[in-house]
Parts: structure tokens; C-alpha cells; sequence
């Protein structure tokens, strides 16, 4: 049989999937909370939202308001990393209820005599609560609302803001509903924030054909920290098998010298808890990875969940591979894509509790050798619930680890992986050219449900993808999609060496680089400076210094004219930095057009000044007026507006 309560609670947002499905947030973010409160009747109701860490024994509280049609909202701050919980509770508040009658009864000119003395016998439980001064203030009313030859004094104080608020203060819940308990899980900062420089280590080396070392790669890091990166990834830096070890351009015949290729992991010298001997020891890995961080860089590593087919797990747990008829396995595919060095693993093995265990092993051993971020190859061909617990059994004991997601797959698939506890994911954006296609894309990220739980990490580029727009395109391409990924996503990387040096020649017809690095050693000039370097160096101390690019969710498309010009307003938490970006799509052509500004969301009117300080170029302007007028050529593509009021 049903309670007593009167109250309905319905429509309790943000939730995921009925609450089985933690939403997420960073430290010090506010977690806004509504909901849908009704009671039968007109009587006067009040909600609470009760939230706490889970390692906390006691709810705290907070008084939720009405903002209209029966919809009530509050917020609270996460303030640590871990899970928190929050519910709701509402109740009829009689006491309020109470006033709110007497005060409409007082207008009708009714004597209220009656309704005075219920009032007393409301405020009795509320005298045990109050503090001294405020017992003394209560008890004084009581008596009043006692006394016939005080009405005048009684009906007065009964409507009295000052009981109001007391009322309000100490509520007496009676017949409480309560909903269920939702769960928000915080990550560190970086889990919001975050700007990747994805290089090969075997080739950091200064000869060239020389196989690179960790120690090369110590000459590299002040460069990449001084151009404001602060996530270096390595392609999976395992042995190499040397079975069907592919050749240049993808071939399958491997020459003698053929270093194969980084993801087909696994050899006779060891697994994915060893080093490629050619890269060093793990004295030399871990060394880098202490140095690193003190220029202000962690290392990401590749978890790769495959085997070459001369991997020891091949011999030491047969059972995790899918054998066929004829003795061997077939080989990994993603159609037209085909891995001959690669063995899938077969997760439904029986054996499935030593495979899961050994998974999560092999990432206990690398945070125990200072890593704390992971980017996850292709984790959309592996079971979504194997993640959901590798992922929970990390974070227990290691809360600062964070996983990037590399699935270019079907939206559904990268939401689940998102929702099973994926820090990032990688997107679409590198797909994404025209200004429809970045405005639709963004309000799906940023507008629905998504924006509670899948972190959007923006790539112009990786290994694996050398999108047609960037094939053999001119400097300017390189500079709008650098800017749109570092203005619009919080959370973004490039394949560093090939995107800032522009090397884009594809294979005819497909989305892949000629002579990928992938396949072979490549050789660079780690000392050249372009223009190119030089603007995204500039748009990441930008980042660092202007919150308002340092999350992805903030952000209000602006009006231009133009479907060349693509402009938005961003700002942080309490709005003390603002900016507004104009950039241009055009590669080619000089475009300008009118920037309809936010004067509603900046709190300025119509002719008041606002100074806009671009600061790529230094250049500052005075507008006055709604719309104004913006021209940007090839040579540098895009504004990137401070505001100030």
C-alpha cells in the first residue's frame, strides 16, 4: 500500500538512464538540479536537495525554489574527487501553509481569532529549534496570538516577513516524500582540461633512420612544453611482433629492416607489461615520465587490447584467442581496413575472469610506473561492461586516472562508452568542416543529455586519419581547424610533428597519410618554427589563461551574416572571463560580415561600450552597438576576443 505523502517528485534532472548511469563533473563545478514538485490542492509545499560525498555519513541541505509550472531548482559543489549522491525530498509545510491562509483571510477583512491560535500551537515545535533570540521573538508571538486585546499586533507579525523567514528556517516535514539517490562522480581538473602532443618515440631520434629512444625523447619535452602542451601520448611503446609484422604503407610482405607497426603488440620479447627494446629499459620510460612532469607534462600511454600473433599470451592462454578449424585465428578487421599482425582477443572465453584480471593488472603495473593517463585504441570491440568495471576497479584506488577513448564509430557506441565511465572521447569534429555541421555538432555535445557525461576531446588529426580537407591543404586550413578545436573544445590534440609541420599527403582516395609514420621511422626537424607553431603556441597560452576555453559546455553560437564566419560567446563559472571568437572557414578568400553580440547574456545595453582585445594580435576595439563589423583574411583566419565591459 502507497504512503501518506502528498507530494509528487517527477522529471528529476540531469539523470541518466533512470539513474543507473552517473552523470559527471570536475572539481568545483556546481551541479544544478530540477524537478517537477506537485501536491493536490493549494496547499503551500517546500523541496530540499540533499547531497554528499559518499565517503560522508551525513546529508547536506539546500532549500530548492519554484521557478515556474511547478518546476523547483537547486544546486550544489562538488568539491572532491569520487562519487557524490544527491535526492530530493519534498513535503507540505504546514506552518507556511498556515501563514499563507491567514494572510489571504487578513486581506478578505476575516477575523482570524481561530487561525491565530493554530498559528500558536504551529510555533511550539519550531521554539525547540530556534536559537535565543529567536525562541524569545516565537514566544512573544504565541503569547500574542493568545491575547484577544492584541489582534491588531497579532494579524500583523502573523503575515510578518520575520516569521516567514523563521518558518522557512526550521520546516516541520511531515509525511516527507523522498526520491531516489542519483550519483555524480568528480575527476580532477584535467579530466575537463587538457591539450595532447601525440609524437612517436621511436622517432625522436636526431639521426635520421636511426630507431629513437626515450633519451631522444628527453630533448623534445621543454619544446613541447614551452608550446603549451600538457599531455605528451605515445603510440603503444610494447614490443613489436614480428609474425606477419607489417610493412611501409600498410604492405603485408615486411622487409628485413620493417619496424612494423606500434599497435601489433607483442613479441618474443615480452608483452604489454614490457618496453620495445629499442625504445630503453623501464628505467629510461620512467625517468622520462619523472621529467615530464616536472616541465608541467603527464605521459599517455596507448592501452591497446590486441595481440601480435607471437604475443606470450598466445602460447600462455590460448583459450583468449578464437581458434578456428584449421589451428589458426583469424586475423583482426575493420572492413575495407585488415590487421594481419593483429590477434583479437576472444572475450567470451571461459576464462573470462583470469583475461579481465590480467587487463587490469597490466594497468596497475603502468600507474605504478607513474602514468595516470590512458588513451584507449578501439575500445568500442570490447565488451562495454568489461569497461565499466576495469574502469571502476581503476578509480577506486587510483581517482586521479583518466581514459580517453578512441572510438570514431556510431554515436550510440561512443555514448555508452562514455556512459560506462570513459573520461574523453574522441568526436567527430575532425569530420566536421561547414558552419552547420559545427553548430549542429556542438549543440548535440553541449544541449542534450550528452553534456553530463561524454567529455568531447577535438583532433584535427591522428595517425590513423588525415581527413580530405587537410590533404595537401594550405597553411590557413591548418590554422582554422587548430583554432576552432582550441576555442570550441576544452579537450584537445594533434598529431603533433606531421600537423604542425603541414605533412599531408595522403594515399590517392582514402583518409590515411602516404608513407605513414604508423609503418616506419620518420625523421624530423624538431627545430623548425613556422607560423603555424607560433599560432598554436599562442592559442594555448590562450587556453590557459581565459577559463572560459577551459570547458567545453559554456557556449552561445552569435549571429554573423556570414556562413563563412562562425562566432560564439564562451565564459567561465562566475563570469569574470568572457570572450568571443570570429572565425573564418574560408582558406581561401578574405570574408567579413556583422557579429550580432550577446548584449543580454553580457548585462549590457544597446550604446554601451565594450572593449574587445584580440589576443592573437594584441589589437583592441571599442564597439558601442549590437551588430558589428569583422573582416578576417587567410593569414590569420579567426579573432579571439577578451571582452571587457
Amino acid at each position: 500500500m502507497q504512503n501518506q505523502s502528498r507530494i509528487v517528485i517527477e522529471n528529476i534532472a540531469p539523470q541518466l538512464n533512470c539513474g543507473a548511469v552517473f552523470i559527471k563533473r570536475v572539481v568545483n563545478e556546481i551541479v544544478t538540479v530540477t524537478a517537477n514538485v506537485l501536491v493536490d490542492g493549494h496547499d503551500v509545499i517546500q523541496a530540499s536537495l540533499l547531497y554528499k560525498h559518499k565517503s560522508e555519513k551525513t546529508w547536506k541541505e539546500t532549500r530548492m525554489h519554484s521557478t515556474n509550472n511547478d518546476e523547483y531548482t537547486a544546486s550544489f559543489q562538488v568539491t572532491k574527487q569520487g562519487f557524490y549522491e544527491y535526492k530530493l525530498e519534498g513535503w507540505v509545510d504546514y506552518p507556511l501553509n498556515w501563514q499563507y491562509g491567514i494572510d489571504r483571510k487578513i486581506d478578505d477583512y476575516q477575523h482570524v481569532k481561530s487561525e491565530l491560535l493554530e498559528g500558536a500551537e504551529l510555533l511550539k515545535p519550531i521554539v525547540k529549534k530556534a536559537t535565543a533570540e529567536e525562541k524569545k521573538y516565537l514566544n512573544s508571538l504565541i503569547a500574542i496570538f493568545k491575547d484577544e486585546a492584541k489582534y491588531a499586533e497579532a494579524i500583523k507579525e502573523a503575515v510578518s516577513n520575520q516569521l516567514k523567514e523563521i518558518l522557512t528556517k526550521y520546516p516541520i516535514k511531515l509525511l516527507v516524500q523522498e526520491s531516489k539517490s542519483l550519483s555524480v562522480y568528480v575527476d580532477r581538473l584535467k579530466a575537463r582540461f587538457s591539450t595532447w602532443y601525440e609524437f612517436f618515440p621511436r622517432s625522436a631520434s636526431k639521426t635520421q633512420g636511426k630507431h629513437g629512444t626515450f633519451k631522444d625523447c628527453h630533448r623534445l619535452l621543454p619544446r613541447i612544453a614551452q608550446m603549451g602542451f600538457d599531455t605528451l601520448y605515445f603510440p603503444p611503446i610494447h614490443p613489436i611482433g614480428a609474425i606477419n609484422r607489417k610493412g611501409k604503407n600498410n604492405t603485408t610482405e615486411a622487409e628485413k629492416n620493417d619496424v612494423g607497426s606500434t599497435w601489433g603488440i607483442g613479441s618474443k620479447y615480452g608483452g604489454h607489461k614490457d618496453i620495445h627494446p629499442e625504445l630503453g629499459s623501464l628505467e629510461d620510460f620512467k625517468e622520462l615520465v619523472k621529467e615530464a612532469k616536472k616541465q608541467g607534462i603527464e605521459v599517455a600511454m596507448d592501452y591497446a587490447l590486441q595481440a601480435a600473433p607471437d604475443h606470450p599470451w598466445v602460447k600462455e592462454h590460448p583459450d583468449w584467442f578464437k581458434w578456428r578449424p584449421d589451428g589458426t585465428v583469424q586475423y583482426a578487421e575493420n572492413p575495407p581496413k585488415k590487421y594481419q599482425d593483429i590477434l583479437p582477443i576472444y572475450w567470451e572465453t571461459a576464462d573470462y575472469k583470469n583475461l579481465w584480471q590480467e587487463c587490469l593488472d597490466t594497468l596497475f603495473y603502468w600507474i605504478n610506473c607513474g602514468i595516470n593517463v590512458f588513451r584507449v585504441d578501439n575500445p568500442h570491440t570490447k565488451p562495454y561492461y568489461f569497461w565499466g568495471w576495469i574502469i571502476t576497479e581503476v578509480k577506486k584506488k587510483h581517482p586521479d586516472v583518466l581514459f580517453l577513448a578512441e572510438a570514431f564509430t556510431r554515436p550510440k557506441i561512443m555514448q555508452q562508452l562514455a556512459k560506462q565511465g570513459y573520461t574523453q572521447s574522441y568526436t567527430y569534429f575532425t569530420w566536421r568542416e561547414s558552419k552547420h555541421e559545427i553548430i549542429e555538432y556542438m549543440n548535440e555535445l553541449t544541449k542534450t543529455d550528452q553534456k553530463e557525461y561524454m567529455r568531447p576531446n577535438f583532433w584535427p588529426n591522428t595517425p590513423d586519419i588525415n581527413p580530405f580537407h587537410l590533404q595537401n591543404a594550405p597553411e590557413a586550413k591548418f590554422l582554422l581547424r587548430y583554432a576552432l578545436a582550441g576555442t570550441l573544445s576544452s579537450n584537445i590534440g594533434i598529431y603533433g610533428p606531421v600537423f604542425e609541420q603541414m605533412l599531408s599527403e595522403p594515399i590517392v582516395g582514402k583518409e590515411e597519410y602516404y608513407m605513414s609514420e604508423k609503418f616506419q621511422l620518420c625523421h624530423y626537424n624538431w627545430n623548425k618554427q613556422n607560423r603555424l607553431t607560433e599560432i598554436i603556441s599562442s592559442i594555448n597560452s590562450i587556453r590557459k589563461n581565459n577559463e572560459s576555453f577551459q570547458q567545453t559546455n559554456n557556449i552561445q553560437f552569435c549571429e554573423t551574416g556570414n556562413d563563412n564566419l562562425i562566432a560564439f560567446y564562451k565564459w567561465n563559472q562566475d563570469k569574470t572571463n568572457e570572450t568571443l571568437t570570429v572565425i573564418s572557414l574560408d582558406a581561401y578568400h578574405t570574408q567579413s560580415g556583422s557579429v550580432q553580440v550577446p548584449l543580454q547574456q553580457l548585462n549590457v545595453h544597446q550604446g554601451q561600450k565594450i572593449e574587445v582585445h584580440d589576443l592573437i594580435t594584441n589589437n583592441s576595439y571599442n564597439w558601442y552597438n549590437e551588430w558589428n563589423y569583422v573582416e578576417l583574411n587567410p593569414y590569420i583566419p579567426f579573432h579571439i576576443f577578451k571582452i571587457n565591459k
